[in-house]
């Protein structure tokens, strides 16, 4: 974990072949509002660690557990 961990850091995304894709995804500008305060402020760009797993994996957890 620590070895992805330093690779997303990096800039490099983890391929596991059978489980999955650690990425980074970038986020866009956007505008957001203060509630409290009435007001709207700029949340800008940033990228954000993400988790895509693999079909093999995904096939695996539906069709060996049941829904609950």
């Amino acid at each position: 974990m620590e070895e992805v961990k330093t690779s997303l850091e990096t800039g490099d995304n983890v391929y596991l072949r059978g489980f999955g894709s650690f990425i980074i995804k970038t986020r866009a500008e956007k505008t957001g509002r203060n509630i409290s305060k009435n007001t709207t402020i700029k949340i800008p760009a940033h990228n954000i660690p993400a988790f895509k797993p693999a079909k093999v994996f995904v096939e695996g957890v539906k069709t060996n557990n049941e829904a609950k």
